[in-house]
């Protein structure tokens, strides 16, 4: 909606273009950053500023989603709870709130209802990872956006480590999604109260109202506190699921990794109601009683709602949810002849388990290999470094943030030498690459160094860690390709953009004798890139690189031995390289929204010899994170939804949802794709199908969601080498990852 009368015309250097909503406590507000990135600006109400318990409130905000940033929420632009009108801007998610939804086209059911309450259980698993409970999980603060539901509004949330903030005299919360403890003792509040709020939503979602609902607030927050759920109109096989969320003891409910290991084995399509009504406790307790006969062969109840003794048949079984669960997954998979897909099972595409072994037959682990995790140091501790690898023979050269390269053993991560960085580098710039003989990494100055280049290409011997030599280095390449990356290594020699900016400059990569030299075509910037062995440059006109819409980007060949360039071959832009298939140089096309990137939903083939363009369009716009890997282009999503595409028609080849949010990927390898976020979580896949392999737990603390960003994993033979935030990396066999939960 428009803006109004009074309304503010910028917040915090934001200008402000348009009124989201308002609320009890503020009032959104869209707005965009410098970059033309939309963000959503809560401006907190004129008269709540001068509160200082609210302020507390706020500032208690603020920093429970900073915590939580990531795939499933909206990450913190910017904040100033201290300012005279305390507001915050969050990532602008587009899409309609689960209320809005539900209110206008009525209840979810079938696949569409499982994806959301997976969805919704991954957001809490990561929310309470991060020691934070939401309390305040209800329909109009989930966002139904393209990429899966996201979580917002942590105003009443809290750090779990920490106290309880007293809202003298209010009760705080929405009563038909609260907890019993959270109405009764709201001091005691933690992370199983968001599960209970969950089983509420989903009950929501499923039907079209609460499990408690009534007529009044008072009415409602009783039946929470005393009375069963209203169950009878959920599908049967999610109802078992919801069921132990809804115990009125936190401790007779799931954990959210529990939750979602669950919610993953149930069928796509969950099945009806089994005919029950709606009437309070009666339906559901006929369901309960039907598992329990046919699958635990406990004696049947003496009543609806009691066992023999007296005891309330759904306290009884909700304390035993666990093979409950399993018994109402089999009755629902068994009723809709659906089976349940288990990790390497059945994959989209109906092809079975073929080609899903872990590793490849002729894999071999490295020399004295054992699992291992280490923390390399950087140039500054306050640069949230996150390095990238590559492995030669049994040596592992890794650099990125505030290390230039470093040598590490892939059997034991020991270190053999560091060459560090004392400035702050571009974001996303790594290492360069290797040779036999010679690292190549980005070293970036101190802002107190004396007149200097402001980053460099380094070359440094590989085994003893010696400077070789350093020349300076141009930084446009991300402005006309997409991607971070200003040398390349092409064989022995190291191909670099010169700091101004105006031409490539080739060298031997361990001696730095430069081989060729050569400009840019007039009015042009250029950036290297690698076509097999092969080597292009891809430029675009300085007037479309400075105003950041390079839309008609040239590709020319470049001779290795001379540096002369190719007749120009024009491109539809904007495009990004992405690899080889065929022969053939693959590019996404990038679908711009205003100046802001909202995914790719095209491809573009070069073909080097006849130096002819063909172009796919794809089917939809996919956003995340692109990557190509065994000819196939893969693109991943947000939260975790990993799309193949073919590369040669554009056509969708399966689609997987993994548990890793914002991944980087693939990398190929010891038969499997693996993609991995900066908390390192990771994920193998099958190349064939995307049947789930296996799938790891975070190892460090990172932000989720991530988008653009390298792959992050290496593989040494049989061994996976994961990269993750503040420097860490650890390794491990393949066939025998690390234990899930």
């Amino acid at each position: 909606m428009s803006l109004r009368a009074g309304d503010p015309v910028e917040i915090g250097g934001y200008p402000l273009e348009a009124r989201l909503g308002s609320g009890g406590m503020g009032t959104v507000f869209l707005a965009r950053t410098s970059s033309g990135r939309p963000v959503a600006i809560k401006l907190i109400h004129q008269q709540f500023a001068g509160d200082d318990e609210f302020r507390t409130r706020f500032r208690q905000e603020v920093a429970a989603a900073r915590r939580v940033s990531g795939a499933f929420t909206a990450a913190v632009v910017d904040a100033a709870p201290e300012a005279e009108q305390p507001w915050m801007a969050t990532t602008y998610i587009e899409g309609h709130t689960l209320a809005q939804r539900i209110a206008a086209d009525g209840p979810l059911n079938g696949a569409e209802l499982k994806r959301l309450a997976i969805g919704l259980a991954e957001a809490l698993r990561d929310i309470h990872r991060v020691g934070v409970v939401h309390r305040d999980l209800k329909p109009s603060n989930v966002v139904l956006s393209q990429e899966g539901p996201r979580v917002i509004d942590f105003g009443i949330s809290r750090a779990v480590d920490q106290q309880t903030l007293t809202m003298t005299g209010r009760v705080i919360g929405t009563p038909p999604f609260m907890s019993p403890e959270q109405l009764q003792a709201p001091r005691g509040v933690g992370p199983r109260s968001d599960v209970f709020s969950l089983g509420t939503l989903l009950v929501y979602a499923a039907t079209g109202h609460g499990p408690f609902d009534a007529d009044s607030p008072y009415i409602t927050a009783y039946q929470v506190v005393h009375e069963e759920p209203l169950l009878g109109a959920v599908p049967v096989a999610l109802r078992a699921v919801v069921e132990p969320c809804l115990d009125k003891e936190p401790e007779g409910r799931p954990s959210a990794d529990e939750l979602l290991v669950l919610l993953r084995d149930l069928p796509a399509e969950l099945g009806g109601t089994d005919g029950g009504t709606d009437a309070r406790g009666a339906g559901a307790g006929r369901t309960r009683d039907m598992i329990t006969q046919q699958h635990l062969a406990t004696r049947a109840p003496a009543g609806p709602d009691t066992d023999s003794a007296g005891a309330p048949v759904a306290r009884r079984l909700r304390r035993r949810w666990r093979p409950v669960l399993a018994a109402a997954v089999a009755v629902a998979a068994i009723g809709g002849g659906v089976a349940a897909m288990k990790a390497g099972g059945v994959g989209e595409s109906g092809d079975g388990d073929k080609g899903n072994s872990v590793a490849a037959p002729g894999a071999a682990l490295p020399t004295g290999f054992g699992p291992w995790r280490k923390t390399v140091p950087g140039g500054r501790e306050d640069i949230p470094d996150e390095l990238r690898c590559v492995a030669h023979g049994d040596a592992l050269f890794c650099g990125g943030g505030g290390v230039v390269a470093t040598r590490i053993r892939a059997s034991d991560g020991s270190r053999v030498w560091t060459a560090k960085s004392p400035g702050v580098p571009v974001q996303g710039m790594h290492l360069v690459g290797a040779t036999d003989d010679t690292v190549l990494g980005y070293r970036f100055a101190a802002q107190d160094a004396p007149q200097g280049p402001p980053s460099e290409v380094v070359a440094i011997d590989a085994n003893s860690g010696r400077e070789l030599w350093s020349v300076p280095s141009g930084a446009q390449s991300k402005a006309v390709t997409g991607r971070t990356q200003d040398a390349l290594v092409v064989g022995s020699a190291v191909v670099t953009v010169d700091s101004s900016d105006s031409r490539f400059e080739a060298r031997d990569a361990h001696s730095g004798d430069v081989a060729w030299t050569t400009s840019f075509p007039a009015g042009t910037q250029c950036a290297p890139v690698p076509v097999g062995p092969q080597l292009y440059a891809m430029c675009a006109m300085n007037t479309e690189v400075d105003a950041s819409e390079v839309r008609h980007p040239t590709l020319y060949a470049v001779d290795r031995t001379s540096g002369s360039l190719g007749r120009p071959i024009a491109v539809d832009g904007p495009a990004v390289p992405m690899g080889v298939a065929d022969g053939s140089l693959v590019l996404l096309q990038e679908h711009i929204e205003g100046t802001a990137l909202a995914g790719y939903d095209g491809v573009a083939r070069v073909d080097p010899s006849s130096r002819k363009v063909t172009y796919s369009r794809l089917a939809k716009t996919y956003a995340g994170t692109p990557g190509m890997a065994g000819g196939s282009v893969y693109v991943s999503g947000q939260t975790g939804l990993v799309t193949a595409l073919d590369p040669a028609t554009g056509r969708k080849k399966w689609s997987r949802q993994t548990g890793v949010e914002g991944a980087s990927g693939p990398v190929a390898g010891a038969g499997a794709l693996y993609f991995s976020s900066a908390t390192g979580r990771v994920a193998a896949l099958s190349p064939n199908d995307g049947a789930p392999l296996w799938a790891t737990d975070p190892r460090a603390d990172g932000l989720t969601g991530e988008q653009g960003a390298s792959p992050r994993v290496t593989v040494a033979g049989r061994a996976v080498i994961v990269a993750a935030a503040k420097n860490t990396l650890f390794a491990f066999d393949a066939q025998n990852p690390p234990k899930s939960g």
